[in-house]
């Protein structure tokens, strides 16, 4: 029998919790341990109730998010945690991600992202839905690259993340930074790497700038 991921939400709506609550019980490998209305005592509940995934607001009373983020960086992070907010500045983002959450989504998204997010982070992955994606990648890059992730071309040939990552590859961001841009390892930088040359059968870094060039991932 597959363990389940041991889920705790921390929002100050209770019917925001209520909802989170029935849709994550329709989920088989997902077990709901408990909900807090404010950060206050969060640290003592998680490890009281042994969570796995922590879904974290930012905007709490007593202690937000990032206050909490900061104590579990302090004391030792107890569980995974991806923040559920309704802000979606990149600056925001940027802090929490540097403060140790694994995943950010935006209540807009939520629904629609929440169980995959649960999934990749309790995995050690990292996760953010489209709209927070979008807004990093496109901010980090400047505005200098034109993605067309539909392009059939590309789009069946790579994925959405190995399409940015060829882009900044193309652009001569450096592996260090990509990791920083994408909120991903070097390690899962280099993997990235290395499937879009095994995909694209290219044999150096030349090869994957013409191959962006050519299918318009950057300005020529």
């Amino acid at each position: 029998m597959t363990e389940k991921i041991r889920i705790h939400l921390a929002d100050d709506h209770q019917v925001l919790i209520d909802g989170m609550r029935t849709l994550l019980n329709t989920v088989d490998d997902f077990e709901f341990v408990g909900f807090s209305l404010n950060g206050s005592t969060l640290f003592e509940e998680i490890i009281a109730n042994k969570t796995d995934v922590l879904v974290l607001d930012i905007s709490m009373p007593q202690k937000d998010g990032i206050e909490v983020l900061k104590e579990f960086k302090e004391k030792g992070f107890p569980c995974k945690v991806i923040i559920l907010s309704s802000y979606d500045e990149l600056k925001l983002i940027k802090e929490v991600m540097k403060l140790g959450a694994s995943g950010y989504l935006t209540k807009q998204c939520a629904a629609e992202h929440i169980i995959e997010a649960i999934h990749f982070v309790n995995k050690g992955e990292e996760y953010f839905c489209n709209i927070v994606r979008e807004k990093i990648f496109n901010t980090a890059t400047r505005d200098n690259i034109k993605v067309n992730k539909y392009n059939p071309t590309v789009s069946e040939l790579l994925t959405e993340r190995e399409i940015e990552v060829i882009t900044l590859i193309a652009l001569e961001y450096s592996g260090k930074e990509i990791s920083e841009f994408l909120f991903i390892s070097n390690n899962t930088v280099e993997t990235h790497r290395k499937n879009i040359m095994k995909k694209l059968k290219a044999k150096n870094t030349i090869s994957l700038v013409k191959y962006a060039i050519k299918n318009k991932l950057i300005k020529a």
